[in-house]
């Protein structure tokens, strides 16, 4: 697609990865090689990336701040990467109010509904251990699946990050992509931000 040039990316520490020490704000993650790539091969468009990306975020937590976080920036485009961590909550805090596949594609809903008229990117959420078996990357599974199918629905571009990075598993490569299983080391954010510009070009 001729991508717009007001980019918001929203997510979790995945997506910040970096922005809160980074004086443009852009982070060193995934955001940072797009915004990189972006002004390298289309220089004349002067795209604006904006990194609102949020350690620890659950699609809940970008409901509250949805408004000011993207509506208010009137992106061109908006680039969603989230449930990571609505799993991930799962198996480290059972003990909190937990976040159902239901729940997550009804206020995932919510939120599209709000930027229809916006150019929609859905990121798939990656990987929790590096280990396609893992019950993390079981649980997850359903997540993948509503994000694919809200993407079908909302005609938005889908990012398959879930589906490339368990395709490089499955060489066994040895090689990690991430720090801790689930936060990304360059490699990682290679392959997040190769897997949107495939999908996104």
């Amino acid at each position: 697609m001729d991508i717009g040039k007001r980019i918001v990316f929203i997510g979790d520490s995945i997506t910040e990865w970096g922005r809160y020490e980074d004086q443009e704000g852009i982070g060193t993650g995934y955001v940072r090689l797009l915004h990189d790539y972006l002004r390298v091969i289309a220089p004349e468009k002067k795209h604006e990336i904006f990194n609102r990306g949020v350690g620890g975020d659950r699609i809940i937590n970008l409901k509250e701040r949805w408004e000011q976080d993207v509506i208010d920036l009137a992106p061109d485009v908006v680039s969603v990467s989230i449930g990571i961590n609505d799993v991930w909550r799962q198996l480290d805090q059972p003990e909190i109010e937990q976040v159902s596949p239901e729940a997550f594609e009804a206020t995932y809903r919510h939120l599209l509904e709000q930027v229809k008229s916006c150019q929609l990117v859905l990121m798939e959420p990656t990987v929790i251990e590096e280990d396609e078996n893992a019950k993390g990357n079981q649980l997850l599974k359903k997540y993948v699946e509503v994000v694919q199918s809200l993407a079908n629905e909302y005609k938005a571009v889908l990012v398959p990050t879930h589906e490339a990075f368990v395709r490089y598993l499955e060489k066994n490569s040895g090689y990690p992509l991430t720090t801790d299983g689930v936060h990304m080391n360059s490699a990682g954010n290679t392959l997040m931000a190769k897997t949107w510009i495939e999908a996104v070009e």
